[in-house]
């Protein structure tokens, strides 16, 4: 009964030992530096200086927690940078993986630079080949049209007619074969990138010309 009537007292004693902790942490006090550069000790703080950082501490002077100055612009600029740059490094080393899953050396880009050039080469042939046989065709309806007009036999429209889808459909291939010399360019210009690219990433040189020979044997 005796050790009842001691322990109430103690409990008691720590639960309220626990509130004035409690109490004495939620009515902590804010340490900052005002506009003016001096230390400020105050139950309260201006929104201004909360820009600056502070301390909370306790009432017996004990820091409770900092805060951090709000970054300035240039802090803030760079953060961004930061974030920027391991965007690109990660960007870099997924290209870095793709890159790789196509090739394990350089010469193998350039074969298959080699190859996408020769075929859209090809392309561009067959449409110089298709060029030929309107023009041939577009040189036999002038003729015809040249004589009906020295005859002095008007030109039937038909016949003009032909004669302006021949030129269209000659100009449209040739508009093609412009825009596939222009795509080889770009293509060419990509192969080189993969291929400097490769050389550095895989420590390796590519013993191949650039430039088709005809030599390149295919993988």
């Amino acid at each position: 009964m005796q050790h009842r009537l001691t322990k109430a007292p103690v409990l008691a004693s720590l639960i309220t030992l626990g509130l004035l902790t409690s109490a004495g942490l939620q009515a902590g006090m804010y340490r900052y530096t005002d506009a003016n550069g001096q230390l400020v000790i105050s139950n309260t703080i201006p929104q201004e200086a909360t820009k600056r950082g502070y301390d909370i501490i306790s009432d017996s002077g004990r820091v409770i927690e900092t805060i951090a100055p709000a970054p300035t612009a240039e802090e803030l600029a760079a953060r961004e940078a930061a974030k920027e740059r391991k965007r690109q490094r990660e960007a870099q080393l997924e290209q870095d993986r793709l890159l790789l899953k196509r090739f394990s050396h350089p010469d193998q880009a350039v074969r298959a630079m080699h190859r996408k050039v020769e075929e859209l080469e090809g392309l561009i042939s067959l449409k110089r080949g298709n060029i030929s046989v309107l023009t041939s065709q577009l040189d036999n309806e002038q003729r015809r049209a040249a004589e009906m007009e020295r005859a002095g036999r008007n030109v039937p429209d038909a016949t003009l007619k032909k004669i302006y889808r021949l030129e269209g459909q000659v100009r449209d291939i040739e508009r093609e074969i412009a825009a596939q010399r222009l795509e080889i360019d770009a293509v060419a210009q990509r192969f080189l990138s993969d291929i400097k690219r490769l050389e550095e990433i895989t420590d390796l040189e590519r013993t191949l010309p650039l430039k088709d020979t005809g030599a390149a044997s295919s993988e």
